[in-house]
Parts: C-alpha cells; sequence; structure tokens
C-alpha cells in the first residue's frame, strides 16, 4: 500500500443548501464523534472494531492511516457504511445537487489490490457510490478472503481485461465495455488480466 499523509482529509459538501462548496473533513475527528455520540469509551469501541486499543488511538489522534481493512472494521463495529464514515449527516433537505469530478481530481484511497478514485465525494447523503479503480491484482492470493459490504453493485470495464470472482458462481471474464450487476453482500473480488491494470467504474449502493 502507498503511504499517505496520516492527517489525510476527505472532501464533503457544507450543510447549508446554499453554499455549495466544500470543507475539509478529518477522518480521525469523524471516527472520535462517532464514537462519543454512541457513549463509547476508546477501549469499548475497539473492541466492537475489533482493533487494539492503541490502534484506534492513533487513528482518532490522525497518527495513522488506517488500512482497508481496518476502515472495514471500524465501520462494521460502528454499524454503519465505510462511506458513512467520510461523510457528515445533513439536517436540511436538499432538493437538488450536482457534484462533477474531473479526469484524475476524484479523492484516491490505495490499497493492496486496488487503487479507488472516488467520485462526486463533495456530496454527502449519497444513496450510491461511485468510484473509478485501477485493478492491481493478479490472483487470488494477493486478497485477505472475499470482500462483502451490505447494498447491490455494479460494475463497468473501462480498460484491459479483468476476471470477477464472486462467491457462488463460476468465475467471468469481462473485456472493455462488459458490466455486471449483483448482490455486494455476495462475497467477490476482481483481478487485472491485462498485462498493465484494468481500469474499472464501480457503482455500489448504500441502501
Amino acid at each position: 500500500m502507498t503511504s499517505r499523509d496520516p492527517k489525510s482529509l476527505i472532501t464533503i459538501a457544507r450543510a447549508s443548501g446554499e453554499d455549495v462548496s466544500a470543507e475539509p473533513l478529518d477522518l480521525g475527528a469523524r471516527v472520535r464523534e462517532l464514537r462519543k455520540a454512541r457513549d463509547w469509551t476508546l477501549e469499548y469501541a475497539a473492541n466492537q472494531a475489533g482493533l487494539a486499543r492503541s490502534t484506534l488511538s492513533k487513528i482518532e489522534n490522525g497518527q495513522m492511516s488506517p488500512t482497508y481493512e481496518a476502515l472495514k472494521k471500524l465501520a462494521e463495529g460502528l454499524q454503519i457504511t465505510i462511506p458513512q464514515l467520510f461523510t457528515q449527516p445533513q439536517r436540511d433537505q436538499i432538493n437538488g445537487r450536482l457534484s462533477v469530478t474531473k479526469l484524475g481530481q476524484g479523492s484516491a484511497h490505495a490499497t493492496a489490490t486496488y487503487e479507488h478514485e472516488l467520485l462526486a465525494d463533495s456530496l454527502s447523503r449519497k444513496q450510491m457510490l461511485p468510484y473509478r479503480a485501477r485493478v492491481r491484482a493478479r490472483s487470488m492470493d494477493e486478497f485477505d478472503g472475499w470482500v462483502r459490504h451490505d447494498g447491490e453493485e455494479f460494475l463497468y470495464v473501462l480498460t484491459g481485461v479483468v476476471r470477477l470472482y464472486t462467491e457462488f458462481y463460476e468465475p467471468i471474464e469481462m473485456r472493455r465495455g462488459d458490466s455486471a450487476y449483483y448482490d455486494a453482500a455476495m462475497g467477490h473480488n476482481v483481478i487485472s488480466l491485462s498485462d498493465e491494470d484494468a481500469t474499472i467504474l464501480w457503482v455500489t449502493s448504500l441502501a
């Protein structure tokens, strides 16, 4: 995994429906806020998430950037989705919203197997989570088990050739322009079959 600034900021939309400029969100402060809103001690929250108390403390204080696996554990422990870790709830009803992400200007999140670029990340309370991903993995052995999460997911191959592995179906080879829609609670992983990393568009429902 590539190293990142421990105090990296996630862009979110301002709560005001009139002011559509963005302000930064500190992930550590967000995790601390969610923990305290539940009236949980640091030790209890760490136990709920299956993390060491020292690890959670470092995350809250911006002393370390959590891995994707740690983010999954945090979300599960707090009983929320991963995207909710990066967005503040809005109280006011918004009747019309728009977010444009220029090429290469999404929020980058790298893992050992994928390089994710979150799209439309300036909007909170989204019903979908769109992101572009560069597929690094070349073998299922590179994954620590299946990826599973709530919601449904749509995958569209942008470049290269990939193989979609799912828990209940035979592996599927997919090329540019091919797409798949599946239940994200079913275990799934994607590897690249191309010489160069393949790129895909993923859209995940949050409902």
